[in-house]
């Protein structure tokens, strides 16, 4: 499925429909912060709700020595992304502010997103979206569709080396980090593939 075919079945789904949520899953530079960032902009009264604002912070991480893991699906709040979730779908009629992560400090910031009243699409992505282990394996029920976001394996990890050059590694640390921790977080991820409402290239 292209872009153009995604932005149809959206429509399809909230036409007559007071809020749906849709999700975007696939492995780390997969290109779905970049989809749904698209899409938000696409439709009128959308909102980007992203998975990553429920990373753990750096501080947390290293308490509970998970810091050289970031990225993994215990390094994240997920049982805070199923609530937040849960409340964007029923409490329509207010504001729910959530969290987004700003990768040049690699930290969340808390309640910076405004889920208001008039949104009637809430655009979520991450890796983990279809992962069948608690708390993950609530966030299907919570959304309306998931789509599974692919990309040519290569380009997935150049984006993944090019990202951390820009945020200023050294290309060997990038490709070490991409090759090696991100990967392991992608293939958990590919096992979930099956589990997608349909397929949409990134």
């Amino acid at each position: 499925m292209n872009r153009d075919s995604l932005l149809a079945a959206v429509r399809a789904l909230v036409a007559g429909r007071r809020r749906v949520l849709v999700g975007l899953a696939g492995p780390p530079g997969a290109g779905k912060s970049t989809l749904a960032r698209w899409l938000v902009e696409s439709l009128p009264d959308a909102a980007y709700l992203p998975m990553d604002g429920f990373h753990l912070s750096n501080a947390v991480l290293r308490a509970l020595g998970r810091a050289e893991r970031k990225g993994a699906p215990d390094t994240f709040d997920g049982y805070g992304y199923v609530a937040a979730l849960r409340r964007v779908r029923t409490e329509v009629d207010r504001s729910v502010y959530v969290p987004s992560f700003h990768r040049e400090i690699e930290e969340s910031i808390a309640a910076e997103i405004d889920i208001s009243p008039a949104v009637r699409v809430v655009v979520t992505e991450g890796n983990y979206l279809l992962l069948d282990t608690a708390p993950w394996d609530e966030v299907a029920g919570c959304l309306d569709a998931t789509w599974y976001v692919t990309v040519p394996e290569q380009v997935r990890l150049d984006r993944l080396v090019r990202r951390r050059v820009e945020l200023g590694q050294s290309p060997e640390v990038a490709r070490a980090w991409a090759y090696g921790s991100d990967q392991r977080n992608a293939d958990v991820v590919a096992a979930t593939r099956h589990r997608a409402t349909a397929e949409v290239s990134g």
